[in-house]
């Protein structure tokens, strides 16, 4: 009820309202029609009667009077408050839960998340160690895999490599838990914890000696902190922007291409001449430095959601979600076996030196800086997953196109468009998931889920490759076929997405 209405509800023009207008100045009870108001007055006759009566000489006692007039006064009171209870019971039942105030989409503390969710993600811990600290470092794994064969001859490869697929598992399943302590609003201490994890495991890791001990210190440890702050890192910057959220995503995400380039030439750079203890604690300081900053700036936005479980199961009961994550599972499936195994195509097929067929590492994460900047643009525009249908088709058409390649000019082209590809789609998955999330208080929740469910495939996709490289002759038909098809019927599954979201129309945002 407005403030007028509440005016022209309790007052009235009639000086000569019933006995109540003597106690109260003009005032009638809230709640009062037309039929009280007449009531009111037929009152006013009758008290006007007895008053003529006593005056006359009536035998009536003035007691009787008196009664009367304070049972109308009590009846009056009895309707006032139950109207008033009932108004206020029915605002309560019908406003619900006020939903979070909307993302300022700028200012200063918006792209302070920003800058700062680069360096989240450029020094955590997950796609080889969190987008230059996560992704950057986990993307440089491929250099310590090197050197780590060359010291422990003993060791398979195989073996070796579970220490980087044991961070890139940790760093996205951690995620269920630690993207609901966002939404709760623990951001900062489980950021600290997080942060304080990874940089004690890469301090360990320098004076680490067996392959058990790096297994725990790199592989563990490391990979845990990463992933306690990767995921709210990632999901707090959406909550500050809705227009400009794809541009926001796209530029955090930059994070991975550049941290994909300088963690493996500071690897490489920095082993032949400080040895390895040292290159290990060069990078804890990197890391220990700019998380640093990080903790002093991110802050969340969003008032805490302190009810709600881990897990919000009512997501896996929505076909545009499920249909989804199915086909980002495929994708990133067939997507870490390429990217583990690209610089083994051009040694061992193309006869490539490991310099040489280093260098491809490094183009694979730079290809896609530029993309990861202007595909959100047109997402902002558009709509995430109205961008992501054609980038996936790309993406399907250049994995198919790996079959043909035989030479060293080719490989590289491939290498190119191949890590164009790959983070036009990631710098999307964020927003996608944010736009087809109903509240923004359930981004961290959500966001949490997708990454544990996509953990399984980016710690499965390389064994898989890799076992199916040893079957037969063409060690690398099968694995390439595997790949190129797994991302085919992932693309199919976010076109299905699409069409449970928005339709076959394409003018829809979404």
């Amino acid at each position: 009820m407005s403030h007028h209405e509440d005016e022209k509800h309790w007052t009235t023009s009639d000086p000569n309202a019933g006995d109540l207008q003597e106690h109260h100045a003009g005032v009638l009870p809230a709640g009062y029609d037309d039929h009280d108001v007449t009531t009111q007055g037929s009152h006013d006759d009758d008290d006007d009667d007895d008053n003529e009566n006593d005056e006359g000489g009536s035998t009536a006692p003035r007691s009787i009077v008196t009664r009367q007039r304070t049972a109308r006064a009590s009846e009056d009171l009895r309707r006032t408050a139950s109207n008033v209870l009932s108004t206020i019971a029915s605002r309560i039942t019908t406003r619900g839960w006020p939903e979070p105030p909307p993302p300022p989409d700028g200012g200063v503390k918006a792209w302070t998340q920003v800058a700062c969710g680069w360096y989240a993600r450029a020094r955590c811990s997950i796609q080889m160690i969190a987008i230059f600290v996560t992704w950057g470092y986990l993307n440089s794994f491929g250099s310590f895999q090197t050197y780590y064969e060359q010291t422990m001859p003993d060791t398979r490869p195989s073996t070796i490599s579970w220490i980087g697929s044991l961070q890139i598992w940790l760093t996205m399943v951690t995620g269920v838990f630690t993207g609901r302590l966002l939404d709760a609003g623990f951001f900062v201490p489980t950021f600290f914890v997080g942060a304080s994890l990874q940089v004690l495991g890469m301090f360990l890791m320098s004076i680490s000696k067996t392959y058990w001990q790096l297994m725990l210190t790199q592989g563990l440890i490391t990979g845990l902190g990463g992933g306690i702050f990767f995921t709210p890192s990632l999901a707090l910057v959406t909550t500050y922007f809705d227009k400009k959220r794809g541009l926001a995503m796209g530029l955090v995400t930059t994070g991975n291409s550049v941290g994909g380039m300088i963690y493996p030439l500071v690897v490489r750079q920095l082993i032949p001449k400080l040895g390895f203890a040292w290159t290990s604690r060069v990078l804890g300081f990197i890391n220990l430095t700019a998380l640093g900053l990080c903790v002093g700036f991110m802050r969340p936005r969003l008032p805490p959601r302190k009810s709600g479980p881990i897990i919000d199961w009512a997501a896996f009961r929505e076909p545009v979600f499920d249909t989804f994550i199915a086909g980002w599972w495929l994708i990133m499936w067939a997507n870490y076996y390429t990217f583990y195994y690209i610089a083994s195509f051009a040694v061992e097929d193309l006869g490539m030196s490991y310099s040489a067929a280093s260098v491809l590492v490094m183009i694979l994460n730079g290809a896609g800086l530029p993309f990861r900047i202007i595909v959100p643009l047109f997402s902002d525009r558009l709509g995430p997953m109205n961008v992501l249908l054609p980038v996936t088709l790309t993406w399907v058409i250049v994995a198919f196109s790996w079959l043909a390649v035989k030479n060293i000019g080719g490989y590289y082209a491939f290498t190119a468009v191949y890590g164009a590809t790959s983070g036009a789609f990631q710098c999307l998955l964020p927003t996608t998931i944010a736009s087809i999330t109903d509240r923004l208080d359930k981004v961290g929740t959500r966001m949490g889920m997708s990454f544990a469910v996509i953990s399984i495939a980016s710690m499965t996709g390389p064994p898989v490759g890799g076992a199916l490289q040893t079957v037969g002759p063409h060690q690398f038909l099968r694995p390439q076929l595997w790949a190129a098809c797994s991302v085919l019927v992932g693309f199919v599954l976010i076109v299905a997405a699409r069409w449970a979201r928005a339709g076959l129309s394409f003018q829809a945002r979404c």
